[in-house]
């Protein structure tokens, strides 16, 4: 796909997940009033590496995610964009800002099922639900950890990897995974290790309001 309308952020979106999204810089605003006119009003997402999501001048990865839109409510001087993820893509190369980022993208080859992948992926969900609840303690979760996810196989894994309370460049590591089992056995694994980690904070939470009493 060539000139694809980009929006470089500071977090990774999955494919079939929600991106919500308050639009307030110019170049945005122009690409979103582009967008609208669209057949298919999609665009792409890609980690920020390093910089700030405003401003410019950010350095971007090679890997993303499709955004496909499916509500804008305008506002005063901004714009609520809500959009589900849809296939990963790899960078080409970047055309120069017009205003927006453009990048010419390749479609990465989607993961596939396979039924034996069942134990792990009730696994990865038992895992990552638990170490999700300890994040909502905390009040870290990014998502409720009782959230519903979908039906599909490869859907409610991705959905799960969001789920993860995990920092972005795990989720980064995650994104790039090139199996279904390899996405689902990094999941466990990273969730594994960041849970006690959790469990500490928690521990020190209570106590801290115990001695408050």
């Amino acid at each position: 796909m060539d000139a694809v309308p980009m929006f470089p952020l500071g977090s990774v979106l999955f494919p079939h997940t929600p991106l919500a999204l308050r639009v307030f810089e110019p170049r945005y605003l122009t690409m979103m009033g582009r967008l609208l006119d669209a057949e298919d009003p999609s665009f792409g997402v890609v980690l920020i590496e390093r910089g700030l999501e405003s401003g410019g001048g950010d350095e971007r990865s090679a890997l993303g995610t499709m955004a496909r839109i499916v509500r804008i409510e305008a506002g005063a001087a901004d714009l609520f964009v809500i959009a589900v993820g849809g296939e990963r893509i790899a960078v080409d190369r970047w055309r120069a800002d017009d205003p927006h980022p453009v990048a010419d993208v390749t479609t990465v080859e989607p993961l596939s099922w396979n039924d034996d992948l069942l134990p792990l992926r009730r696994e990865a969900e038992r895992v990552v639900r638990r170490v999700a609840t300890l994040a909502a303690v905390l009040d870290e979760a990014r998502w409720d950890p009782d959230t519903e996810i979908s039906d599909d196989p490869v859907e409610s894994s991705w959905q799960l990897a969001a789920m993860a309370p995990l920092g972005e460049y795990d989720r980064f590591r995650l994104l790039g995974s090139t199996t279904l089992a390899e996405l689902l056995t990094r999941l466990i694994d990273l969730c594994l290790e960041e849970e006690p980690v959790l469990v500490a904070r928690a521990a020190d939470v209570a106590e801290s309001d115990g001695d408050e009493l």
